[in-house]
């Protein structure tokens, strides 16, 4: 990894997860010493992971992840994860980037300003803040401390497997997540694909009543 110093695992621990539609997979905790960003970022390795793993990096999300919020994707997202990792064996990389990485306080702002007619990316510009903040040097550090040198990733996000190359991780090939549209998120999911060329059906998202 260019002029970055390795990070080492910490600490492993068995936690068996539980989700509220009834799944349930053991997984593997892992945490890390010598973090770039210095943030407690955890790997969960899910199965038997092969030479060529299935890894997400899931920004945290309080909102969507713990309290279920519609206004974005990322429940349901974590959810699919778990079990498409779990199945063919890999790792999901927890990362503490909430708000694609400007903190949950700045994340409810931004929220205020796309209730006045804001995109998710307009919003952040007008709290002076960047479009993604998210930088994945820690990430890669994570992977590389696991012995994984190569991977596909699940993620509609180029921006991700871009900076993982830059990063000296070989990524073979970039695997769609689902579409998990709602009527208070399909202006999110939209902007996405538009500011952001995410990998998502453009023509599938039009706003429930608007089209």
């Amino acid at each position: 990894m260019p002029d970055t110093p390795a990070a080492t695992p910490r600490a492993r621990v068995r936690v068996p997860l539980r989700f509220h539609d009834g799944y349930s997979v053991d997984a593997e905790l892992v945490t890390f010493h010598g973090l770039a960003d210095g943030q407690e970022h955890v790997a969960v390795v899910l199965g038997e992971p092969g030479p060529v793993p299935l890894v997400r990096l899931h920004s945290e999300c309080l909102t969507g992840d713990v309290f279920g919020s519609a206004r974005c994707d990322c429940g349901p997202q974590l959810r699919e994860a778990v079990e498409r990792i779990a199945d063919r064996g890999g790792v999901l990389l927890y990362l503490r980037q909430e708000g694609r990485g400007i903190g949950l306080y700045n994340k409810l702002d931004a929220y205020a300003l796309q209730d006045q007619g804001l995109d998710t990316y307009e919003a952040n510009a007008a709290l002076g803040l960047p479009e993604d903040a998210r930088d994945y040097t820690a990430a890669a550090q994570m992977l590389q401390a696991l012995g994984i040198e190569e991977l596909d990733l699940l993620s509609n996000n180029p921006d991700k497997s871009q900076q993982l190359r830059t990063l000296g991780i070989a990524v073979h090939d970039r695997v769609p997540t689902g579409v998990f549209t709602t009527a208070h998120n399909v202006r999110y999911l939209r902007a996405k694909v538009l500011q952001t060329q995410h990998t998502l059906p453009l023509g599938e998202l039009t706003e429930l009543g608007v089209g």
